[in-house]
């Protein structure tokens, strides 16, 4: 899989050596400057695969500047603060174990967009690549203790009161899947004085669960919170640049509200007129439903950090991200950021006073059901061209073809897109209700299945 998300495939299989070179030593050419940050997510293939990167890195000439297992955002925010001239993180993200991949930093700290990935393929697709003569070969250095600097940055926010926060003694459980999460999200806890209760934050690299985290695949952290009494749980994927959080209760908080916890946080601090929100297409409602409240404006992007990120920067807006868990706040840095969205979710809990499942209750309130479809021989196209033939725009109705296709009705909205990161369709629905998110959901899948088998 090649996309704005990077390159991701199935280790030995579409993930080889070669492939890992190839895309390297282009990217040290795209970058054409002396130093490249590199860190990976602690998945067990990912040791191997940084020293063949820092390897072909320093084979072009380049300095390395390697953070060992860190979360994607510290890589991001240490492109920024040492003025690298670029980073690779070595992740697949919320993929399975076999999986694992690269993800390219730009000079900014943001991912590359759709036009730098385009001239970067070109480097990519060229014949050859260049390597330096034995004289200017380059080297690598390890950055201890990034994490560190991480979490200062997060906790010099203005509005982050540490001590207040300490006061409450929030008990935490975490479940980190055995990745990069379990160095760096029960120290920032620990920082902020919350006793964590530990779940699967042994930085091994096997992931004792599907690493993505959807509440099926949090049933043990569900169980810890409730059996230790914890004020909440919050669970990462294991490059940890996603959010999600269960209510003292055991029940799930909802990964969509996430996002929308912290933008309410940062509208209520810094005010919301004349202010900017950013976030995806596939994104709840309820985000516009806080901002309005404000007087804030929210904008959509296409699917895919770096579009909600890019698009965040050029307007100024004072917070973002994606309905996945993924928070960015440019105050930081503009990249999804687990450690950034804890901060600010304890912060606004602390200053609420109740429990998470009360604070939960005073947000909008929507169902949303995530399906995936398998892509097979469809034609996206041809889908999309069925819906905007059958479905009329009205007042009651819009059709958005920015990134596959969205509709939005007046009880509801359904979005349907290709994986940048799977080979699937992804088809989200949104309703006041999950019966009535489920059938929407139901009508579109029906629908789409009517439009392959018609094509077959």
């Amino acid at each position: 899989m090649v996309s704005i998300s990077g390159v991701r495939g199935i280790v030995g299989s579409s993930l080889t050596p070669e492939v890992i070179v190839r895309y390297t030593s282009a990217f040290a050419q795209y970058v054409n400057h002396d130093s490249v940050v590199v860190g990976w997510d602690g998945r067990t293939t990912g040791k191997w695969i940084e020293s063949l990167v820092c390897a072909t890195l320093e084979a072009t000439g380049k300095k390395v500047i390697a953070l060992g297992v860190v979360p994607t955002p510290t890589v991001q925010l240490a492109v920024e603060l040492l003025r690298a001239a670029g980073g690779i993180v070595i992740t697949a993200s919320h993929n399975p174990i076999e999986w694992n991949g690269l993800k390219f930093v730009g000079r900014e700290g943001l991912f590359l967009d759709e036009n730098e990935s385009k001239v970067f393929w070109s480097i990519v697709d060229a014949p050859g690549q260049f390597y330096a003569s034995w004289d200017k070969t380059g080297a690598s250095r390890f950055e201890e203790n990034f994490i560190d600097r991480h979490i200062r940055c997060v906790l010099a926010l203005p509005y982050i009161d540490a001590e207040q926060i300490r006061r409450r003694r929030f008990r935490v459980a975490v479940d980190c899947v055995n990745a990069s999460g379990a160095y760096a999200v029960p120290q920032l806890l620990k920082e902020l004085g919350c006793t964590v209760y530990p779940v699967n934050c042994e930085p091994t690299g096997i992931f004792s669960h599907m690493p993505e985290p959807l509440p099926e695949n949090l049933s043990e952290l569900s169980e810890t919170v409730v059996a230790r009494g914890a004020d909440l749980g919050i669970a990462v994927d294991p490059d940890a640049d996603r959010l999600v959080l269960i209510m003292e209760n055991g029940e799930p908080f909802g990964e969509e509200y996430t996002v929308t916890a912290a933008a309410r946080f940062i509208l209520r601090k810094l005010g919301g007129a004349g202010k900017k929100v950013v976030v995806n297409l596939s994104t709840t409602r309820a985000i516009e439903d806080v901002a309005k409240l404000f007087g804030a404006e929210v904008e959509r992007t296409k699917v895919g950090e770096i579009h909600v990120a890019r698009r965040m920067k050029e307007i100024s807006a004072i917070i973002g991200g994606e309905g996945n868990g993924g928070v960015i706040l440019p105050a930081v840095h503009y990249g999804r950021d687990s450690l950034v969205g804890i901060a600010l979710i304890l912060q606004e809990l602390t200053e609420f006073g109740g429990t998470l499942s009360s604070y939960r209750r005073t947000l909008p309130e929507y169902a949303i059901v995530k399906r995936r479809l398998a892509l097979g021989e469809v034609n996206l196209e041809h889908v999309m061209d069925h819906f905007q033939r059958s479905v009329r725009p009205s007042l009651d109705v819009r059709i958005n073809t920015l990134d596959g296709l969205r509709i939005d009705f007046h009880g509801g909205w359904v979005h349907f897109r290709k994986s940048n990161t799977e080979p699937i369709l992804r088809l989200i629905a949104e309703a006041r209700t999950l019966q009535e998110a489920n059938a929407l959901a139901d009508q579109i899948t029906a629908q789409i299945s009517d439009v392959i088998i018609g094509e077959k």
